[in-house]
């Protein structure tokens, strides 16, 4: 019996220890978000200076990215649409903000990666995307 209740009290101990705050979960899915956007504007730079010379294409990135952010910013707000977030999402909502975010933005990078990576030649449909 004794055994069992320093198993017991153990488990419960460690369960304890190693658990978060709310607060602590919620600054690291916004550290996520944060290298997520830190890499989309690696790729987005990598781009511009990969396709500097192609005036065309680089005068419709940048607009494209604009409305990327205009989507982004207009879907967060579909996903969470109350004005007062907190009030209605409860002490989740910056968790669930950032993980969404970090969802919208990895999917973006990986779209603009295909510009990096190139396609396949014989691709007639690639437009301004280079042949590897």
């Amino acid at each position: 019996m004794k055994k069992i209740v320093l198993t017991i009290a153990f488990f419960l101990l460690s369960i304890i220890s190693f658990g978060q705050t709310q607060s602590e979960m919620n600054e690291e899915e916004n550290q996520k978000y944060l290298q997520a956007d830190k890499e989309l504007n690696e790729v987005y730079l990598k781009i511009m200076k990969e396709y500097k010379h192609d005036v065309e294409f680089i005068a419709n990135l940048k607009i494209s990215q604009n409305y990327w952010i205009k989507f982004r910013d207009a879907e967060m707000n579909a996903i969470f649409p109350k004005k007062d977030k907190m009030l209605n999402y409860g002490s989740v909502f910056p968790m669930c903000w950032s993980i969404q975010l970090t969802k919208l933005t990895k999917e973006r990078t990986e779209t603009l990666k295909k510009w990096l990576k190139g396609v396949e030649e014989g691709d007639l449909c690639s437009g301004s995307i280079k042949i590897k």
